[in-house]
């Protein structure tokens, strides 16, 4: 049986603009610390090859601490190893600028057992019974079907053969995409396994054809759209005829929440998530709240992304409260024991929110009743309202 391990979209390098500067960091970091994992996997589970088929970077030239990380990473890694092959991706093409050029210091930093595959011709022998065929991107964007640029088996050839390339099988009739890859190009070219990267999903797009055509999808998802990421694919070949074994196995640390909460019990049900300092939190606040209850809602805030003395209960989070609204008036917020003048003050705001007929004067007293509450929340030393 030959057993492979088979990654992409690595993206090694990415930012995330959109999050707060250590919600950023984190996420960088994890797209770096979850390759030990894969390496950990490849080595509990004995394969004879690891497959990284494209953008494991997010860029040709990506900054000089994610290729020496990544090299420091393969280095350390104690062997022996199987041999590792770095497929070129659209992200990262192999341009003569790029990261995979030849005379790029980070191709001096890896270990023999790291292969580039640098050649349109790249043939690997994994033993006299299997071999692997790749080919890179060399641009962004194409028209050609690298898997159909794969050599065909030959008559009498009987090896196993694998095929690496990085593209797209969306071939839907119109639908312009790069590197477009045909469903049934592992079956055309003669191939047993065909291993591609781009989609950052886990997906198999042959279903239960002969020759399998998988995306392992990225090991720690980029995006909330990545709803099936975090994985790698094991792949298990016994001989040439019958269809390989498959299993996605679960490498990311992190997990993407899209969460909409409408009403309060929304927000506090947030709390109890399981793990929740593993997840990546996108929270819209789509709801009305009382006085009293935005008080509540912004402790909860406060708890799940943290302070500058406290850890928060999420990971990381980023917050949309463009859906927040505050019920009209004081309510029943107000102590009946406030001071005169503070009565008074509420008595006035709420009469000018009754007769009001305009939105924006009604917003405002609105958010000064707020103002108020809050300071009357706060407390001096001695236990003092203020």
């Amino acid at each position: 049986m030959l057993k492979l391990l088979h990654t992409a979209d690595w993206h090694l390098g990415r930012r995330f603009p959109s999050f707060p500067s250590e919600g950023q960091k984190k996420l960088s970091r994890a797209r770096m610390d979850v390759i030990q994992k894969i390496l950990e996997v490849a080595r509990r589970n004995a394969v004879h090859a690891i497959l990284c088929v494209g953008d494991i970077f997010d860029d040709p030239d990506p900054a000089p601490d994610f290729w020496q990380g990544l090299a420091k990473i393969f280095r350390a890694h104690p062997g022996p190893n199987p041999p590792l092959f770095l497929v070129p991706g659209n992200h990262d093409p192999l341009t003569p600028e790029s990261v995979w050029a030849p005379g790029h210091p980070f191709r001096a930093l890896l270990p023999e057992w790291a292969h580039v595959v640098d050649r349109d011709d790249f043939m690997f022998e994994l033993s006299p019974a299997a071999v692997l065929y790749a080919r890179p991107c060399r641009s962004k964007a194409g028209e050609n079907d690298l898997a159909m640029a794969l050599p065909a088996r030959e008559a009498g050839d009987e090896r196993l053969r694998i095929g690496c390339v990085h593209g797209c099988t969306f071939d839907v009739s119109g639908y312009q995409t790069n590197f477009p890859i045909s469903r049934d190009a592992g079956a055309q070219r003669g191939l047993d396994y065909l291993a591609i990267g781009d989609t950052h999903s886990f997906r198999d797009v042959t279903g239960n054809l002969l020759v399998p055509t998988v995306y392992p999808g990225a090991p720690e998802p980029t995006s909330f759209d990545d709803g099936a990421a975090g994985h790698v694919a094991l792949v298990a070949m016994f001989r040439r005829g019958l269809r390989p074994r498959v299993d996605a196995e679960k490498v990311a640390f992190w997990r993407w929440l899209d969460v909409r909460c409408q009403d309060m019990n929304d927000l506090r049900n947030l709390l109890t998530t399981p793990d929740l300092d593993r997840h990546v939190v996108r929270l819209h606040l789509d709801m009305t709240v009382s006085l009293s209850e935005e008080s509540e809602v912004e402790r909860i805030l406060r708890d799940l992304r943290g302070t500058d003395a406290t850890h928060g209960r999420a990971g990381v989070v980023v917050e949309d409260r463009s859906g927040l609204r505050l019920h009209v008036g004081s309510g029943d917020a107000f102590p009946e024991d406030l001071p005169p003048v503070l009565k008074d003050t509420v008595v006035r705001l709420d009469r000018l929110i009754a007769e009001s007929t305009e939105e924006s004067d009604r917003a405002k007293a609105t958010r000064a009743l707020a103002h108020l509450y809050k300071l009357l929340q706060s407390r001096d030393p001695i236990g003092g309202r203020v």
